[in-house]
C-alpha cells in the first residue's frame, strides 16, 4: 500500500510533461510554426503578382500603349493662311478625309485609281470637280464632311484626278483659299457668289443629340456616311437601325470600327487612334437611346 503511494507523484508528473523536451526539438518546434508559413506566404503573393503582370510580347505598358490611353479626346490645330507649308497635301487630305468613301468606291465616289470610274468626270475639268467637292454632289456632303480649306481641298482633288487618269496641275497657294475664301468670293461683284458661301447654305443645319456634343473626329469623319445613312451605315439618331448594333456593347462597336465593316474601311478611312474610336462609337451608340 506504501508503496504504491509512493510511485503515485511520478506517474503525476510524468502525464504533465509536454512534446518539447530537448532544444532540438523546440527549433523544430519553431521551425515548422512560424518559418514555413511565413515562406509559403511569401511564395502566394509572388505567385499572385507574377499572374497579374502582362503576358510575355504584351506591350500593355509600353510608352506608346499608355501614351494612346491618355491621349486627349480633342485636339486644336491653327493653320496660318499664309504659310503653304502648314497646308496638307493632296495625299495627306486624301487619307484623313476622302478615302472613307474613295477608297472603295462606297455610295457611288469614284473608286481611287479607277480610270473607268474617273473617266467621264475627268473632262468636266478642274473647276466642276472642286466645286462638287466643295459644295457636295449626291451622297457626299460638302468637302467631304470634313473641315480643310479650298485650297487643301483643292489638292486632294487633283491627286485623286491624277490617278485616275488626269493631268491637272497643282492648285495656285493663295491666302484667300488657304483661308477658305474661294477665288469667286474675291472676284468682281459681277461674277457668283463665293463656293464658302455656296457651302454655308447647301449644309443641312446639324441637330445635336441630347446626349452631348459631337466629338471632332465624327464630324471630320463619321458624318460622311452616318449623317446620311450612306452604304448602310446606321443613321446617326436613328433607334430602329442602331438597336441591334447597341445591343452588341460599345467594346465590340469599336472593334468593328477599327477594323472596318461591311462598306466602311478600318477607322472609318482615318488616322484617328482607338480611345478617339471608341469616344465617337460612344457617342453615336449614346445618340440613339
Amino acid at each position: 500500500m506504501s508503496d504504491a503511494n509512493h510511485n503515485h507523484p511520478h506517474d503525476e508528473a510524468g502525464q504533465h510533461e509536454g512534446p518539447v523536451k530537448t532544444v532540438k526539438q523546440l527549433i523544430l518546434a519553431v521551425f515548422f510554426a512560424f518559418v514555413i508559413p511565413i515562406t509559403a506566404i511569401v511564395l502566394l503573393v509572388s505567385y499572385v503578382g507574377a499572374s497579374n503582370q502582362p503576358a510575355a510580347g504584351s506591350d500593355g505598358l509600353s510608352p506608346r500603349a499608355v501614351a494612346e490611353r491618355i491621349h486627349p479626346v480633342g485636339s486644336v490645330e491653327v493653320k496660318d493662311a499664309t504659310d503653304l507649308a502648314s497646308m496638307k497635301t493632296g495625299d495627306q487630305v486624301f487619307a484623313a478625309q476622302c478615302s472613307a468613301c474613295h477608297a472603295a468606291g462606297v455610295a457611288g465616289a469614284p473608286k481611287f485609281g479607277d480610270a473607268a470610274a474617273w473617266g467621264p468626270r475627268i473632262p468636266q475639268g478642274y473647276d466642276v470637280l472642286l466645286t462638287h467637292a466643295l459644295k457636295g454632289k449626291g451622297a457626299m456632303g460638302p468637302q467631304g464632311g470634313g473641315d480643310f480649306s479650298d485650297f487643301e481641298i483643292g489638292r486632294a482633288v487633283v491627286y485623286m484626278a491624277n490617278k485616275g487618269g488626269a493631268k491637272f496641275d497643282e492648285p495656285k497657294f493663295s491666302a484667300a483659299a488657304a483661308s477658305g475664301v474661294s477665288a469667286e468670293a474675291a472676284a468682281p461683284a459681277t461674277t457668283a457668289a463665293s463656293v464658302s458661301a455656296a457651302v454655308a447654305a447647301a449644309t443641312p443645319a446639324k441637330t445635336e443629340p441630347a446626349s452631348g456634343a459631337a466629338p471632332p473626329l465624327y464630324a471630320q469623319t463619321c458624318q460622311v456616311c452616318h449623317a446620311q445613312g450612306v452604304a448602310g451605315a446606321p443613321k446617326l439618331g436613328d433607334k430602329t437601325a442602331w438597336a441591334p448594333r447597341v445591343a452588341q456593347g460599345v467594346d465590340t462597336l469599336t472593334a468593328h470600327a477599327i477594323a472596318g465593316k461591311g462598306a466602311m474601311p478600318p477607322r472609318g478611312g482615318s488616322t484617328a487612334s482607338d480611345t478617339d474610336i471608341q469616344a465617337v462609337v460612344t457617342y453615336m451608340a449614346n445618340a440613339a437611346k
